[in-house]
């Protein structure tokens, strides 16, 4: 991939499962040239994760919906760290690169001597970015973490829908791990003009944990300023009609979200053929629709109950006078959503072994410099010879050499 805003960045990459693979994908969307280390025997451990969340992750041609999300748009490398002549050629690669990315533990980074301070003494000006668990400092610095780990110690799973004393719940799927890669190539990008204005690299970290509490800024700031969180949203105690959801008559759902009850409250009424209600003294402003909130969402629900969601949508769309709404879409309803679709949000790419299928795309657009996704994860050790040749100037019997000694 080339003509994106980080064309001529070389990110190299050494690391597993999906925190740090997702800024370096992330980075190798925007034209970056990402090369992931993986050990010469095991690879990447989320090749072989068979399931998450108790959904399968493999495909029917045994490629990895894990390894596939997380490492598109990247040169895949198989290289023995354990090795001196591994690591020599690391630091080589290194030498010759603007970021260097990681998230193993710090025992395993000190034991493979490819912390900061090692690595920087090759390349002063090196980024290094750094995904942990739950921060470097700490009691628990050292724990190892996963995403539904942080969903636990973040708050989330005390905030998310249902009645007030429902169980905790956790997000069904690695959602931390993808706010934590966004935040490294936060830090990353921001140390790169940093570098670039003052002539120094350093190290950039964020954690799972981190990640997870800055996700919930306004509602931790709630919970920390008040004492109290924000109540875990039931539609049984939404007392704004105009911000809850409503099953239809072919059983979907359509959500309302409009702050500003008073000034949409006439067209509403209008558009669901309820104009009685209007100026009833029970309903007639928030005050009083707060006061008989229950009542009132009966008589919408059963309201809603008569017209399938398409039919309610066309008329908020020709009576609503703008209303905030939204269909309730299950994830699979995005692979046809227009909005989606034209914005590139889903994506269509050509895969080598699946052929054309849609994928989640790349939100950001650049009017100068288009984001175009058409990558695919690299086949394990697919560019190792590459590499070699192109960044290092290796002649193929040196590599054959380092075959030979089970260094690649």
């Amino acid at each position: 991939m080339s003509g994106g805003p980080l064309e001529g960045m070389r990110v190299i990459e050494c690391a597993g499962y999906l925190s740090a693979p997702t800024a370096c994908y992330m980075l190798g969307d925007l034209g970056a040239e990402v090369i992931k280390i993986e050990d010469r025997i095991k690879g990447d451990p989320s090749r072989g994760t068979s399931a998450v969340f108790g959904s399968s992750m493999m495909l029917a041609n045994g490629e990895n919906i894990l390894f596939e999300t997380a490492n598109r748009n990247k040169k895949s490398m198989t290289l023995d760290l354990k090795k001196d002549k591994g690591r020599q050629l690391l630091y080589e690669l290194v030498s010759k690169a603007d970021v260097f990315c990681t998230n193993f533990t710090q025992k395993a980074i000190r034991k493979l001597a490819i912390d900061f301070e090692t690595l920087k003494r090759y390349n002063p000006k090196l980024i290094y970015g750094l995904a942990t668990g739950y921060g470097l400092a700490g009691p628990e610095s050292s724990r190892r973490a996963f995403d539904s780990v942080a969903q636990a110690r973040s708050g989330i799973m005390y905030a998310l829908g249902g009645e007030p004393d429902a169980p905790p719940a956790q997000i069904g799927g690695p959602v931390f791990d993808q706010m934590t890669g966004t935040l490294l190539v936060y830090g990353i990008l921001a140390a790169m003009v940093a570098r670039d204005r003052q002539g120094v690299g350093q190290q950039v970290e964020v954690s799972l944990l981190g990640s997870g509490i800055h996700l919930q800024a306004y509602n931790l700031n709630t919970a920390l300023l008040r004492g109290r969180q924000i109540p875990r949203p039931s539609r049984r105690s939404l007392k704004n009609p105009m911000a809850n959801h409503f099953e239809c008559a072919d059983g979907e759902w359509l959500l309302l979200s409009e702050p500003q009850a008073d000034r949409f409250w006439p067209a509403f009424c209008r558009a669901l053929g309820v104009g009685h209600l209007e100026k009833d003294p029970k309903y007639c402003d928030a005050a009083r629709r707060r006061e008989n909130f229950r009542e009132l969402l009966d008589i919408l629900e059963g309201v809603f109950k008569t017209k399938t969601r398409r039919e309610w949508m066309e008329r908020l769309d020709t009576e609503g006078e703008g209303i905030a709404y939204s269909p309730v879409l299950r994830p699979t309803d995005l692979a046809d959503d227009a909005q989606a679709l034209e914005n590139g949000y889903i994506t269509e790419i050509d895969h080598p072994s699946l052929g054309p299928v849609k994928m989640v795309g790349n939100p950001v657009r650049f009017s100068g410099t288009p984001v175009v996704v058409d990558g695919y994860a690299p086949c394990f050790g697919q560019n190792t010879e590459e590499v070699l040749l192109d960044v290092c100037g290796y002649d193929w019997d040196r590599i054959q050499q380092l075959k030979d000694e089970e260094v690649l």
